[in-house]
């Protein structure tokens, strides 16, 4: 994924290559590596880009379903729907050290929570220890 064009965010383009390189992988029979560094769903392409998290989930699903190994490998930041799909339903799931990881950013979930975060929060250290 590509930071630099709007925040390595999903849309349909992005959905539609992940969900081929992982029918490649199935039809091959052999270990899928996705690399994340995005901010989520692409909010410009509103429902479409919503659905690529249904279309790359469902699709890692019969990779799963064939006992091929697919690997995630977030980097910072990997947020937003990239966490809620397919970032986070790795086999394996492998993080940068530092790398911002979550949903929502920190200042968002302080906003609205109104609680103070506990130091390292959403960093991929915090993440290992403490869990999704």
């Amino acid at each position: 994924m590509d930071f630099t064009f709007i925040g390595g965010s999903m849309g349909s383009v992005v959905g539609e290559k992940i969900y081929r390189a992982a029918d490649y992988a199935l039809q091959k029979k052999i270990p899928l590596l996705v690399i994340s560094k995005s901010g989520g769903a692409r909010m410009m392409e509103a429902a479409l880009s919503l659905m690529q998290m249904a279309k790359t989930s469902a699709k890692l699903a019969q990779l799963a379903d064939a006992k091929i190994p697919y690997i995630s490998l977030c980097t910072d930041p990997t947020t937003g729907g990239t966490t809620a799909s397919f970032a986070m339903l790795g086999d394996i799931n492998i993080a940068e050290p530092g790398a911002l990881i979550g949903f929502a950013g920190p200042r968002v979930v302080k906003d609205t929570t109104g609680q103070d975060l506990p130091e390292g929060f959403q960093t991929s250290e915090f993440v290992l220890e403490h869990g999704f």
